[in-house]
């Protein structure tokens, strides 16, 4: 079949690969069979010869993959890759013809329900189906309770990844006029922390780079990197499509890739060397570079002298600190001659792009790990140019998309926000600190994404409302008290995922809506309208005025956007419909060609800039105008929460060997990087004991479980089921021979937390004290019952909630103390 092959990057299919049979090799050839042909078994079918077509993209990865649906009389036939897109290349993955699964999955849910009976949490709850009206009725009237009651900020919401464009925009909005600061994203969960460091030293939070060529001037942006350093990331099974494209312009260059990650990742197995520190001692492992660059003199010193505030402050903290590579050895494990190597190589190289994704956000040192690497991209002069960056995946755009003014006052918030994340929402229902949540809505399922699961779930068991919206009757829909059924992405107009360089394209419904489903964006709107039915206090327009049931209609809603959102002027549906590749934000104008290199010195990053604020001619969005490694404000900012311009090192006390670690103070203070809400201060440089390590030898890490899970749709859908539905702990031979565990035993696996099953998989690419447990698997996942798979609780039961970044509120998935033992089946 054209374009089949199993690539460097992960399972990727031609236009034909998801077809019913092969592709036509066109015209000319001879027919099937003839010599130099291709077998093609539909052209000149009445049954399987396509009959319209639909351009749309894939909701499963930040890849965001343009597809072209094949229908014949209404029915999906094929499920083919955008040919026209230079980055996609025609390209997709296993998981795109999963989207059609997707919308036709017998368990989906199609109409909204109401609990009866049962206790919360049992799957042997029970339901009844109810009017979208007397749903919304009744979740309007639970909310202007407890706002009639003074408790507004008792009220909080939790959106997803999986949201519509703007949704988010539309609950803030929501919660703005309800007067509740607890407007969460799926950031904390993700990778805000990223973002938040971006934004703190460049002044954007966002991926600085783009897949594909500048519009401007017509050149190769990261295909043209020298040198790919990748921490925490696995893209051959997180990203296929567009690591794809940057294997193929590596091929190009002769770029070197180096891998840094504990474990031996199909990523790690393409690059030129694969680096294995501990796990949450990555930040170590780049001050010892800085420090090693900084020492030798290997840094830009026109760049810095001209665009770089602090580096002096930054010399001498290394020096007194005395992060030298021997030192970062030490910590990491990694031998301090490589860590010399690599920062000689990264900072000698022409074009250094680097890239990280969860390994690095799922740290709770993860602000000040993101931005130790802002520094070594800054000091080096690998921003703002093409080829370099710090792409910082998932920190993209679009996010804050704006709408017109509200025309009424919104009362002020009594309290400011829960400490960020919607991991905290466990400690506000079960203590009551800062102040107790009491009604809560969730756009995703925290109890496969939330730390220290067992803890949550008593929570949401004793939450007194709470309103779960999704696809299937997940783990957390069982402890809802109303269940909202919402649509698929094949199910609705619109832009729905974004690619992780800001770039976004419109999606066309395939397929009708599932039942009596909805898309989110509209459940919102409708609420609000039901909010207005039964609002005493205010007068229906209140709400009404404020969400327009013209703004039901997509193309309506994003027209708002467009017109009212800094830097997106040039967006509109039009020219996204025109587009067979995406279109990267900023584009203030319809004429400009979007910006692919944040900061460039060009003159179209400087007319976007302006778009977005900027001083005619700035170049960097922070206060000063240049990137800022250390100002005394932004010391004085960050030192409120514990913190410090100029990182220190500290780690997770689950890490091995006594490092350094933190101790959370038992007040609440504004946070610096989120100042609508409020965080706990740390204190940084406690030493580690160790302790736990006596009973819990090894550390743990979670992660995605494989190229064919995303999150936990894929594990609803049989396709996912039957290709990864065992768990399979990766756990090195020589450790696993020591505890008497064979290769494909059944295992318990036990933290201070809890403990949850796998089948061991002896892995060699894996560090010796290291095991890593895919995350995503739950014990609602029914669809695997078919194959004989086991039901397994969430792989988070065994991750400690306490434990957190408190400026980004990531919580530390990536380190839990451990032991492993076999169990009999």
């Amino acid at each position: 079949m054209r374009g089949a092959a199993v690539t460097s990057a992960a399972i990727l299919v031609g236009e034909g690969e998801a077809s019913a049979s092969p592709v036509s090799p066109g015209a000319g050839t001879g027919g099937p069979g003839a010599a130099g042909g291709e077998l093609n078994f539909t052209e000149g079918s009445a049954a399987l010869e396509a009959d319209r077509t639909v351009v749309t993209a894939c909701q499963f990865c930040n890849s965001n993959c343009g597809l072209r649906v094949e229908l014949r009389a209404d029915r999906v036939i094929s499920v083919k890759g955008e040919d026209a897109d230079p980055v996609q290349r025609g390209n997709i993955c296993m998981k795109a013809p999963m989207m059609v699964d997707l919308a036709h999955s017998p368990l989906r849910l199609t109409c909204p329900l109401v609990r009866t009976a049962g206790e919360k949490g049992s799957p042997d709850s029970v339901f009844r189906a109810v009017s979208w009206d007397d749903a919304l009725d009744l979740i309007a009237v639970r909310l202007l309770a407890l706002r009639d009651t003074g408790r507004a900020e008792a009220v909080a919401n939790r959106t997803s990844g999986r949201l519509p464009r703007g949704t988010g925009s539309l609950v803030a909005r929501l919660f703005a006029l309800l007067g509740s600061p607890n407007n969460t994203d799926v950031g904390p969960v993700c990778n805000d922390s990223g973002g938040h460091a971006l934004r703190t030293t460049f002044g954007l939070g966002n991926f600085t780079n783009g897949y594909g060529v500048d519009g401007a001037t017509g050149e190769e942006d990261l295909a043209s990197a020298t040198y790919l350093l990748f921490l925490g990331t696995n893209q051959a099974e997180t990203h296929p499509v567009t690591f794809d494209y940057l294997l193929r312009g590596r091929h190009r260059t002769g770029a070197r890739l180096v891998v840094v990650d504990p474990r031996r990742t199909p990523t790690g197995a393409l690059a030129d060397e694969w680096i294995a520190p501990k796990p949450h001692t990555d930040l170590a492992l780049v001050l010892g570079m800085l420090h090693h660059i900084v020492a030798a003199g290997l840094h830009d010193r026109a760049f810095v002298r001209r665009w770089v505030l602090g580096f002096e402050e930054l010399r001498r903290h290394l020096r007194r600190e005395g992060y030298s590579p021997e030192w970062a050895a030490g910590v990491t494990g990694v031998p301090a001659q490589t860590i010399r190597r690599t920062a000689e190589e990264y900072a000698g190289a022409d074009r250094a792009a680097i890239f990280c994704n969860a390994g690095i956000s799922h740290q709770l040192g993860a602000f000040d790990t993101y931005r130790t690497l802002a520094f070594l991209a800054a000091i080096t002069g690998n921003i703002g140019r093409l080829g370099t960056g710090c792409n910082f995946m998932h920190n993209t755009w679009p996010g804050d998309l704006h709408l017109p003014p509200l025309t009424v006052k919104a009362p002020e918030p009594a309290v400011r926000a829960l400490p960020v994340g919607p991991d905290h929402f466990a400690e506000s229902i079960l203590t009551g600190e800062p102040y107790r949540l009491e009604a809560v809505i969730t756009q995703g399922n925290p109890l496969i994404s939330a730390a220290n699961t067992g803890r949550v779930k008593e929570a949401f068991r004793q939450l007194g409302f709470y309103v779960y919206t999704g696809l299937f009757m997940e783990e957390a829909a069982h402890y809802a008290d109303v269940v909202l059924p919402v649509c698929g992405g094949l199910e609705f107009d619109g832009v729905y995922m974004r690619r992780d360089d800001r770039a976004i394209r419109w999606q066309e419904a395939v397929l009708p809506r599932v039942g009596e489903s909805r898309p989110d964006w509209e459940i919102w709107i409708d609420l609000a309208r039901a909010l207005a039915r039964n609002d005493t206090r205010n007068p229906p327009a209140y709400w009404n005025d404020a969400f327009p049931e013209a703004w039901r209609d997509y193309t309506n809603l994003w027209a708002q956007f467009v017109r009212h959102t800094p830097g997106m002027g040039g967006m509109t549906e039009q020219r996204l419909r025109s587009r067979t590749e995406p279109l990267r934000w900023p584009c203030p104008t319809p004429r400009h060609p979007g910006v692919s290199a944040l900061y460039r010195d060009h003159p179209s990053w400087y007319t976007a800039a302006e778009s977005l604020g900027a001083a005619k001619g700035r170049r960097f969005l922070t206060p000063s105008g240049k990137i800022e490694i250390h100002t005394e404000p932004l010391d004085r900012s960050l030192a409120e929460a514990g913190h410090a311009a100029l990182p220190v090192f500290y780690t997770h006390p689950e890490v091995t060997g006594g490092h350094p670690t933190l101790a959370y103070g038992t007040g609440f203070v504004t946070n610096p990087v989120n100042p609508q809400a409020v965080t706990r201060p740390v204190r940084l440089g406690v030493p580690g004991d160790g302790t736990v390590h006596r009973d819990f030898p090894l550390m743990g890490m979670t992660g995605r479980p494989s190229v064919v899970h995303f999150a936990s749709v894929t594990h609803w859908i049989p396709k996912g089921e039957q290709l990864n539905g065992v768990r399979l702990l990766q756990i090195h031979p020589r450790t696993a021979r020591g505890y008497g565990i064979a290769d494909r035993d059944l295992v318990e696996v036990e933290s201070p937390r809890g403990s949850v099953r796998a089948t061991a998989l002896y892995w060699p690419g894996i560090r010796e004290d290291t095991v890593f447990l895919p995350n995503t698997f739950g014990p609602a996942q029914l669809v695997g019952d078919a194959f004989g798979g086991p039901r397994y609780e969430a792989a988070n039961t065994l991750v400690d909630d306490r434990y957190h970044d408190n400026l980004s509120g990531q919580r530390a998935y990536k380190c839990f103390a451990c032991r492993v033992r076999k169990v009999s089946p």
